[in-house]
């Protein structure tokens, strides 16, 4: 091999692995101080793509995981305000039922009365509860929703029972007379817009179910009211019990034939709170058999006012429409039925309970405005159920996530110390090298003395 000085060969190629040993022992120092095999595009191309499409994912996950939790906070916040309504409905049951017997004076009834107007006034304020300066239960979250008239029915009757039905040849739902009598009376009574109405008329034997309902009407006529509350009762062989306020056909729960009736207008305002018939023998004996069966009438349809479309909407998914759309309806004490408005002045007017028909038919009234609540308090933990269900499948779902993205892009710390402790090695043995090399031309300088 020539000996020469201009270029060193040994060193120039010791010095190339070195740079080389020195540039992978930089990459095992980053791995190891980052924990991750992945720091840039260059390290992977495809796998540094994949992995920050993950990332994305995973914290798309966790904020979505996060509203499904806000949004079981808010429905809490307002079931609970639900639960404290149906709380003093049940109360309230208790007082109209104690107000209802004649063991109370007229005093008694006046504070009985005093009370219920407290307590209504209680449903309101449970009304006003809100989430982050967000009102809940007022209406003003409200599914979109046109005027609905509301419907009772009546699944004790026989199927064959219709509005031109007469009295003395209703039967109930296995076949047997109810045995009303041409010499019975019947008494109605009616609670509309917090004013109450009760009408009492002798029966023949060409009274039907219609009557009852037109007599309604007249009393109310008589009572000041702008029109009648009823509408015509509904006809035999149908399970169809109306429309509610997204236009979808409401049935009976076993798809039999049921009998329904209506209340002529729409709206919380023309809707009927609850009613009250009552047969009474020629004795004045009340015929409770017989009320059993005509008297079980319950609310199918509640009466709505129209509304926008102001549900809210829960998004719990990563993608767009990935959504739970939650509508929450009135609990103020005028969408129960408990509280109506005068004409005139505009007033609220409580049901009252200060006679005894007037605490006969709040019974009603109360049982209603009750099955109102639960159903809303029922829906309201239906979607928490399902948000607690959303939560569990977003944290499963970033967790796997995060585990794939992990074997993309974490560094396995033994391997890469393995690899840091040779390149180290190679390191300390190149710089070792090339100062051999470099010493290899000293030799001649021999030549020149």
């Amino acid at each position: 091999m020539a000996m020469v000085v201009k270029n060193n060969m040994s060193a120039i190629n010791t010095l190339n692995t070195m740079t080389k040993n020195n540039s992978a022992l930089g990459k095992s120092i980053q791995k190891l101080s980052s924990g991750m095999k992945i720091n840039g595009a260059a390290d992977d191309v495809s796998g540094y793509a994949i992995s920050e499409k993950m990332r994305v994912q995973i914290r798309s996950l966790d904020q979505a995981n996060q509203n499904s939790q806000n949004g079981t906070s808010l429905m809490k916040v307002a079931e609970g305000a639900v639960s404290s309504t149906v709380e003093i409905l049940k109360t309230l049951k208790e007082k109209v039922i104690n107000s209802a017997n004649d063991t109370n004076t007229t005093s008694d009834r006046k504070m009985i009365q005093d009370e219920l107007d407290q307590a209504i006034d209680q449903i309101n304020d449970n009304a006003s509860v809100t989430f982050n300066n967000k009102l809940l239960v007022d209406g003003s979250m409200n599914k979109e929703s046109t005027a609905t008239t509301n419907v009772f029915v009546n699944e004790s009757l026989s199927t064959g029972t219709a509005g031109a039905s007469t009295l003395v040849t209703l039967k109930d739902r296995n076949g047997n007379d109810l045995d009303i009598k041409s010499t019975d009376k019947v008494t109605v009574s009616f609670v509309q817009n917090g004013k109450t109405v009760t009408t009492q008329f002798s029966i023949t034997s060409t009274t039907t179910l219609n009557n009852i309902f037109a007599n309604a009407n007249t009393a109310a006529t008589a009572a000041g009211m702008p029109a009648g509350p009823f509408a015509t009762a509904g006809a035999n062989g149908k399970s169809e019990i109306g429309l509610n306020g997204q236009g979808v056909s409401q049935y009976s729960a076993d798809g039999s034939s049921v009998m329904t009736i209506a209340a002529a207008g729409s709206g919380i305002t023309n809707g009927i709170s609850g009613f009250s018939i009552s047969i009474t023998g020629a004795d004045n004996n009340v015929k409770k058999s017989i009320n059993n069966y005509l008297d079980a009438w319950s609310e199918g349809i509640r009466a709505e006012d129209k509304s926008g479309n102001n549900a809210l909407n829960l998004q719990i998914g990563t993608k767009s429409n990935q959504s739970i759309n939650a509508g929450i309806s009135d609990m103020r004490a005028t969408a129960l039925g408990l509280q109506g408005s005068d004409a005139l002045t505009g007033t609220a007017k409580n049901i009252n309970v200060t006679t005894k028909d007037n605490a006969n038919v709040a019974i009603n009234v109360i049982d209603n405005a009750i099955q109102k609540a639960l159903n809303e308090q029922t829906k309201l933990g239906a979607i928490q159920s399902r948000l607690s269900y959303t939560s569990d499948n977003l944290t499963t779902a970033s967790e796997n996530v995060q585990a794939a993205e992990s074997t993309i892009r974490d560094v396995d710390m033994a391997k890469e110390m393995t690899n840091f402790t040779k390149n180290n090695i190679l390191m300390q043995a190149s710089q070792s090298m090339l100062a051999q090399a470099n010493q290899s031309t000293q030799g001649v300088l021999s030549l020149l003395q």
